[in-house]
């Protein structure tokens, strides 16, 4: 039997702390996996909905983006995962009633826990300007408010579309067709807010912005760095991975402000020897100060030229570098030592907050490497120098011929189950010319060059006046994005915003004068349509490609999908009464895509390269990976044609004095602004959220002790910004930094202080100062 929702937000004055872990997963996880999994679905159901996630038959886990072997375990599937599973596969229901009981005002003073606990949205819910509650509405209704509504814009790019990672490859391409269909590029995701660094710094290097690796190469690689990245909490299938690894024998070199008990020791679940004994994973574990990775990373490429100047070898080779790859598959090598050569070892020290001993410890696990890898996440993605430091990781590994080689390569860990599908679907508001062309050559009309708004620069927009309609596509955008308050207020000056949502979230709480909720079918969910039951595809961290197959009631018979919900807006918008296309409209039978999906595969098939004979294809267990040219023949799509060294200047945080550098980061009950529970058990935080974890000789330096209550002011170019009551925690973690959980810390991040070139918000690099509450 499943329970029922709680009544209350969270109470912040029955927090508890305690030591943190020094291991990961084990009997706990799974206890905890099944816990919630009973409270939310009962155990009938949990059992039969676990058991088909990430399987070949099953559905794909709207989790993290990690892939999977095609020979797969009984279980596959992490806590985390688990607990996405349960929030949609919910018993638990939002219905007309509780909209008529709750007024917006009433539900704006509930925490994101709260929200999320009620259930599953079961009908399309209308806001009206003025109102107080939300009330039902009809989808023929709901649609043509929609409609109406865009057809009254001035230009198209009054309009914003917003994208979730959520969305499947079918969604993300009918999708992104009608935007462009209406005449605009504004395709904000999430993906700006998070990997959006990576993608920019490795499109101008290697010449794709996707990672080169697959599962095998990693867990063959002879040394392996995890940086900026929580694997445990985040994406916890990888410590398998990790796991296999440290049994071929690879070194694994951790870099991370806070030490992550996922990253220390591992007690695999499935197996009785890896929960008995478990596998420790890091060799070396760098603290490194929050933004310092670029100044490692150009330490690192000093000592191998030291190295090499001094004669020494990398294995399989007689010298350090492999000249034969620099000189047949890269340019710039010139200018990348130019930079390095005027770069101090003192700078690097100071920046990094490492000493010179660690930097040359790990200079010599590159020197003893064969093949290498990089993973990274929002650890080194989100800083203002984000896209300068991920090209000094590559001019690292270029070096030593680390890219195209098995066990080798760079490897970005998306954080959401299928933000790189929908960047390869079109979600992005610069698409390059190749993918207009084909776009418009299979649909019979001529797509928007000019690029559009990132999520940014959306948020700027509506924030004067620019934008009159938004529409999220799965996602919580306002807690999602950064400078809360900003972008609240920024929603409030349009004129309609729409959420098509599984869940109820804060975004539906901050509207435009009017606004929509669409519920829709979740990934555990069958979705029927009128040629039969349908299936999705999504990609993973690692470009394969596979078909995900809900097989669950929905949660209502209101539910609408995101392929239906798109389709049927689009129809009305591009057709006439006779379902004709409209002059300059995509010439697209939107009714019979709606109605089979296959058809849109097809589409996707004619425009996307890498997805020939797609159909047959997703029938083969565990589906096909797409091409990716410097992984497959070290070829690299880049002006040049090769591979690019980049000279990068070094840039690290000053901290003024009495001030402290701010990252924001998950909790281990947490999913991006997911929360399924109070507890960071791993960092021994229960039963609360509002902490700030700093340094104690920061905490005395700054006047104050543990378990204070404070407030956190950030401070930018002249301007503050606050969120109060928080409890200090002394934790480890460099001094002159902290950490807090988001989104109760994106009030603090400010929405011009973005990474340069991808335009990424720098919530890891934070300015605050405290004040007592």
């Amino acid at each position: 039997m499943a329970s029922k929702a709680p009544r209350e937000n969270i109470d912040e004055s029955k927090l508890t702390v305690t030591k943190p872990k020094t291991k990961a997963v084990g009997i706990p996880a799974v206890a905890n996996a099944l816990k919630i999994s009973f409270e939310q679905m009962g155990p009938v159901r949990s059992v039969q909905t676990l058991m088909a996630v990430n399987q070949l038959d099953g559905f794909d886990c709207m989790g993290c983006a990690w892939p999977e072997h095609e020979k797969r375990n009984a279980a596959e599937f992490c806590e985390n995962g688990a607990k996405a599973v349960a929030e949609e596969a919910t018993k638990r229901r939002v219905t007309p009633e509780f909209f008529a009981k709750y007024s917006v005002a009433e539900l704006k003073t509930r925490d994101d826990y709260w929200l999320g606990q009620q259930g599953r949205l079961t009908h399309p819910m209308v806001l009206e300007e003025g109102a107080t509650h939300y009330a039902p509405i009809s989808w023929d209704d709901a649609y043509a408010l929609m409609a109406d509504e865009l057809r009254s814009l001035e230009t198209p790019d009054q309009a914003v579309f917003y994208t979730s990672g959520r969305t499947s490859n079918e969604a993300a391409f009918v999708y992104q067709l009608l935007v462009r269909g209406l005449g605009t590029n504004n395709l904000p995701d999430c993906s700006n807010m998070c990997h959006e660094s990576s993608g920019s710094a490795l499109v101008e290097t290697i010449g794709i912005g996707k990672g080169s690796v697959s599962l095998t190469d990693l867990e063959t690689a002879s040394l392996i760095f995890v940086a900026g990245q929580n694997p445990g909490t985040n994406h916890p299938r990888m410590l398998s991975a990790l796991e296999k690894a440290k049994k071929n024998g690879a070194v694994i070199v951790s870099v991370n402000p806070l030490p992550e008990a996922g990253l220390l020791h591992f007690e695999n679940p499935q197996h009785v020897a890896g929960v008995v004994t478990g596998t420790k994973l890091t060799d070396d574990f760098l603290q490194i100060r929050a933004g310092g990775d670029q100044a490692l990373f150009q330490g690192l490429g000093k000592y191998l030229l030291e190295a090499e100047a001094a004669g020494r070898a990398t294995p399989g080779l007689d010298t350090v570098l492999d000249h034969a790859f620099i000189a047949d598959h890269t340019v710039g090598i010139d200018e990348y030592l130019r930079y390095l050569e005027k770069v101090e070892w003192d700078d690097i020290v100071e920046a990094s907050g490492l000493t010179l001993e660690q930097i040359h410890a790990t200079g010599e696990r590159l020197l003893a490497s064969n093949a290498t890898i990089v993973c990274w996440a929002m650890g080194l993605t989100q800083h203002k120098h984000s896209v300068p430091t991920l090209r000094d990781v590559v001019n690292v590994l270029l070096l030593q011929g680390n890219i195209g080689k098995p066990g080798a390569g760079v490897c970005p860990v998306r954080g959401h189950s299928n933000v790189q599908g929908d960047r390869t679907m079109g979600i992005f508001e610069k698409m390059p010319p190749t993918f207009h062309d084909r776009l418009d050559h299979e649909f019979g009309f001529l797509s928007p060059r000019e690029h559009g708004y990132d999520t940014v620069a959306a948020i700027r927009a509506m924030r004067d006046g620019k934008v009159r309609f938004f529409m999220g596509m799965g996602g919580n955008f306002v807690r999602a994005a950064p400078d809360s308050q900003v972008t609240e207020d920024a929603l409030a000056n349009t004129a309609l915003t729409v959420q098509i949502s599984t869940k109820l979230n804060h975004s539906h709480l901050s509207t435009g004068r009017r606004a929509l909720i669409l519920p829709t079918l979740g990934r555990t969910e069958k979705d029927t349509q009128a040629s039969g039951d349908q299936r999705v595809t999504v990609e993973d961290s690692m470009s394969a490609v596979h078909a995900s197959r809900g097989r669950l009631k929905p949660a209502s018979d209101h539910l609408h999908s995101e392929v239906a919900i798109v389709c049927n807006l689009a129809h009305l918008l591009f057709t006439d009464g006779r379902g004709r296309p409209l002059p300059g409209a995509p010439r697209a039978n939107w009714l019979a895509l709606r109605d089979d999906y296959t058809l849109v595969r097809k589409h996707i098939e004619a425009v996307i390269d890498g997805f020939e004979n797609f159909e047959d294809r997703i029938q083969h267990p565990g589906g096909f990976v797409l091409p990716h040219p410097p992984r497959d023949a070290r070829k690299f799509d880049t002006v040049s044609g090769k591979a690019h060294f980049t000279g990068n200047e070094l840039e690290y945080i000053k901290i003024p004095a009495g001030r402290l550098v701010l990252q924001t980061l998950r909790s281990h009950d947490q999913y991006n602004t997911t929360i399924y529970g109070k507890d960071d058990r791993y960092r021994g935080i229960h039963g609360g959220r509002r902490v700030v974890m700093i340094n104690q000789d920061d905490i005395t330096e700054l006047g104050f002790a543990d378990g204070d209550m404070v407030h956190l002011i950030s401070e930018f170019q002249g301007t503050e910004r606050i969120a109060e009551n928080f409890r200090i925690v002394s934790y480890s973690t460099p001094k002159g930094c902290a950490a807090a959980y988001y989104p109760e810390t994106n009030v603090l991040v400010p929405l011009d202080s973005v990474a340069d070139t991808s335009g990424t918000p720098t919530s890891k690099s934070v300015i605050v100062r405290l004040e007592r509450a």
